[in-house]
């Protein structure tokens, strides 16, 4: 069945974006991603609204991995600083999304996420303005997530590449 999605007006934007914010408080990230679409139908490139659908959609990691998803999103983030950032995102949040779903070399394919974000975080870090260490804090937490779980280890010999590869056929993260 298809319908004609109606346009919501300029104005409302604000109130829309506060709704964002709350359905994903909430635990309702689809709902979330819904009026950001709506948003972005009016105005595309609102830079406040693609963040966040980047985070409603990686929000729901847990339950529905597609990364990809949220990678597209970030194409269209504008800023160094947000674009390393939001990579990092999307990177530590499948890690936990991986140690969460476990499976087979998931402690593995979340560590190699987890080192992904690291680096990303890093990048951010040196864009970052005076003040603004939340690049630094959410690198701490990748490390601390790593350094307290004992699992959470590349297993030997691998590249990063090879874990998410080996778990394609049995996990929904592989699209990462």
């Amino acid at each position: 069945m298809h319908f004609e999605l109606k346009s919501i007006s300029a104005q409302s934007i604000p109130e829309a974006l506060a709704k964002v914010e709350r359905y994903r408080l909430l635990n309702e990230p689809n709902l979330a991603e819904s009026i950001c679409l709506d948003i972005l139908a009016i105005v595309p490139d609102h830079q406040q609204a693609l963040i966040a659908l980047l985070l409603s959609r990686t929000d729901q990691f847990e339950s529905n991995v597609n990364a990809k998803a949220a990678q597209d999103v970030l194409s269209r983030i504008k800023g160094d600083y947000e674009r390393a950032y939001y990579a990092g995102i999307i990177w530590e949040r499948l890690g936990h999304a991986r140690l969460h779903h476990g499976g087979s070399g998931g402690a593995a394919a979340a560590y190699h996420a987890l080192r992904e974000a690291m680096g990303h975080y890093e990048r951010a870090a040196g864009f970052s303005m005076p003040g603004n260490d939340d690049a630094i804090l959410r690198w701490n937490t990748c490390a601390r997530v790593i350094m307290q779980n004992p699992e959470v280890r590349p297993l030997p010999d691998e590249e990063p590449a090879d874990t998410w590869v080996r778990d394609e056929a049995s996990s929904r993260i592989a699209d990462a």
